[in-house]
């Protein structure tokens, strides 16, 4: 629209060939559909009922679909979707596979709503090396998980408790920030500038929902 020419969209390839200008032209940025998924997943994890609005479903089937499978009830409609918390979710397991694929980037966060399920995840990270670093973290609040290489085996547990944790990337300090969400107890997250990396006002959105959730500055020595 802009006069690019640009070739090989829907591939593994994309070809540029450069030009001598562009032209301006109004554009409406899409939706982050990560930030969508980790609040559809703080609904589901914490049994509450969640509205997110101007989302595009079709960009977030591969995760409602594990989430319908989780037994999660979900109500998808044109530019939203409403998530009602209940039961301990089923047990499911995921591979993470690039668009539209189930993202490496809702991995961390759907672990951790494993942890809470009934039976037993395979978690299968395909994208990236050592991106279970938050396992460590949420078996210090109680989960069962081992990881082997690039899985990890979740086995459900009734319930997490509270624990001092330690965010060690961008969506792991999402997984934790859920988890301590619906865990039993006080929890607190360290490393937060991981978190604001990649989502705006996280907490203050958590907290408009109901959560008891604080941001706090720790003066070091």
């Amino acid at each position: 629209a802009m006069g690019a020419r640009i070739e090989g969209e829907g591939t593994d390839t994309i070809r540029v060939q450069g030009v001598k200008e562009l032209r301006g032209y109004r554009h409406r940025v899409m939706p982050d559909r990560i930030e969508a998924a980790t609040l559809i997943i703080a609904g589901a994890i914490t049994g509450g009922d969640v509205t997110v609005e101007e989302v595009v479903p079709r960009h977030l089937e591969a995760v409602t679909r594990k989430l319908q499978e989780a037994q999660i009830e979900l109500e998808i409609q044109k530019d939203h979707i409403r998530v009602k918390g209940g039961e301990r979710p089923r047990s499911v397991d995921i591979n993470t596979f690039p668009y539209p694929g189930f993202p490496t980037d809702v991995q961390a966060q759907f672990m951790a709503l494993m942890t809470l399920s009934q039976g037993t995840s395979v978690i299968t990270e395909n994208i990236f090396e050592n991106r279970f670093l938050h396992a460590a973290e949420l078996k210090r609040m109680g989960a069962d998980i081992k990881v082997d290489g690039n899985q990890a085996v979740v086995k459900g547990v009734e319930s997490l408790k509270g624990a001092p944790l330690m965010a060690t990337d961008l969506r792991a300090s999402a997984s934790l920030v859920l988890a301590a969400l619906a865990a039993q107890g006080e929890s607190k997250v360290s490393r937060i500038y991981h978190l604001d990396r990649g989502y705006e006002r996280l907490d203050g959105k958590m907290k408009a929902l109901g959560a008891s959730i604080e941001r706090i500055r720790e003066d070091w020595p």
